[in-house]
Formats: structure tokens, sequence, C-alpha cells
């Protein structure tokens, strides 16, 4: 319930948080201020490889990169790709991270700390290493994901959807221990009447995860999935390791590796910009609505 108090708070008492906060605020204003300006005004220029090497920005474009941007087909599909591959992590990081949450539970000590630590291992894991790990694991020569599935020299990043889905289960892999503790810690913090109720009323485990679980771990689930789409709508490396910078004739490409290509690899360095100014505004807007939802889960206890 929210605190109901006669008087309001003093002047020195609402600037206190600010005042822990002023640190970090000008260590993250530091590093990230001029690359955001830099990257907007590159994205109003005509902007190649003469200007790299030391020219001056001559032709000013004003919107005309974001025009291009918006009017390429390819973008849209890259976009939409984007979209559906990062609810797809999202969606299966959620259902491991829960499911091994859950059985965290039910286990005893030692298998505990042996999956917690097989878990942080995976976390800790390099997002290059990782990627170049699952492609020893899922290599048509010498991998031993074929071997065991008697699938021969089946080419996993050849084709569109297995190459995603190769992907996918990379993410995943890096992705599930963070949603894993933080969903564990959440259960270990509900009353334990609360769970024996619910199993002397007949529950089976599900019901009791829908019914009980869900409902009370509903602030952290809403962090862990708004933290979780902003990783994963921003995947660059393992895109681009496991498929060989965006797969066959692009067919891999999501919104960070289209950008790299429009940058690096085209010479437009004002388009890529451009997409990268969408990329941050749509990831400022669910940050926007991730902060919101702090906010209220604040003013709720």
């Amino acid at each position: 319930m929210r605190a109901v108090s006669g008087r309001p708070r003093p002047r020195t008492a609402r600037l206190t948080p600010w005042l822990y906060l002023a640190p970090a605020l000008v260590v993250l204003a530091a590093l990230l201020a001029y690359p955001v300006y830099q990257l907007g005004l590159i994205s109003l220029f005509e902007y190649t490889q003469a200007q790299v090497s030391g020219g001056e920005p001559t032709v000013f474009r004003g919107f005309g990169n974001y025009a291009d941007v918006f009017g390429d087909d390819r973008f849209w599909q890259v976009l939409l790709s984007t979209v559906v591959f990062a609810a797809l992590c999202v969606l299966c990081t959620l259902a491991v991270g829960c499911a091994l949450a859950v059985l965290l539970t039910r286990v005893r000590a030692l298998p505990r700390l042996a999956l917690m630590l097989a878990a942080l291992g995976a976390w800790a894991t390099p997002a290059v290493t990782g990627s170049t790990v699952w492609l020893f694991l899922f290599d048509p020569d010498f991998g031993p994901v074929n071997r065991i599935l008697g699938l021969g020299d089946h080419s996993w990043t050849y084709g569109r959807y297995s190459a995603f889905f190769l992907v996918l289960l990379e993410v995943v892999w890096c992705s599930f221990p963070f949603v894993m503790i933080t969903v564990y810690a959440g259960i270990r913090a509900v009353p334990a009447e609360v769970l024996e109720a619910a199993a002397l009323d007949g529950a089976s485990p599900w019901r009791i995860w829908r019914s009980v679980l869900a409902p009370l771990l509903r602030p952290i689930l809403t962090v862990v999935t708004i933290q979780s789409v902003i990783w994963d709508f921003k995947v660059f490396t393992q895109i681009y390791v496991m498929t060989g910078g965006g797969g066959i004739a692009g067919q891999n490409l999501v919104l960070n590796v289209y950008a790299y290509q429009q940058a690096f690899a085209s010479s437009q360095y004002g388009l890529g910009s451009a997409i990268g100014v969408v990329m941050l505004v749509l990831l400022l807007a669910v940050t926007l609505v991730y902060l919101r939802l702090l906010r209220r889960q604040g003013e709720e206890l």
C-alpha cells in the first residue's frame, strides 16, 4: 500500500537520491552524450568514406536518410524479422529460466549449487566465445549434434529458419541464467505457508505456478521480460558470428547487423546512423515503459 504522510518531504530529502545518483549520471553522460550526438549528426548528412578519411560533410540531407530508410522495403522486412526473433528469444528465455527456477526449489543443495554454477558459467561466457562453441557443436563436418541426430553433413546455417533457430538456442543459453536467478530469488521470498496451502488443496505444480506464484512474482517477471526485450532486440554478435554477417543473401539480418552493413560494408554511414537512431528511439520507448512500471510498482509497495 502507498504510504500516506501528512507533511510533504523536505526539499533536501527530495534531492538526496539525485546526489547519490550524480556520479553515475556524470559517467553515463560523458560516455553516451557525445556518441549519441555524433550519431544523430551523421544521420543528417551524406556521410561516406571520403568524410571518414577526413573530408568535411558538404551535403546536408536533413531527414533524407530517414526517408530512404522508411521507404526501403528491406528495412521493414528486417524490422519484422528482428521483432519476431526477439519475441521468440524472450519467450524461450522466460520459459527456460522460470522452469529452472522452480526446479532449483525442488532439488537438494548440491545439485542446486551445480546448476547455479553451470548457469553462471553460461552467463559469464563472452558472446563471441559462446557463438563459436555453438557453431562447433552444430558443425556439419565435426560437430557432435549431427552425429547424434544422424543428420550427416546437414548445414544448420544454410537455411534461414534453421540458422535463426541455432542463434536462438545460443541467445537463450546465455540469457536464461539472469531470469533463473532472479525468479528463484523471488520464489524464495514467497511464504512457504502459501505454497503448502495450495498443495494441500490439491493444486498441481503447474496450477501452483499459474495461480499462486506467477501473480505474486508479477513485478519480477515484468522487470526480467522488459530487460530481455531490450537485450534480445539489439542482438548483434551472435547473428554476425554464427551466420557470417547476416546469412546467405542477408536472409538472417536483424536491425543491428543491417545498420552495420549499411554503414561499414556499403560505406553509407549516414544511412547506417539513421537506422541506429531509429533503433535508439525504439529502445528508449521500451525503456520508458520499463521505468514507468518500476515506478508504479514502487508506489504500490
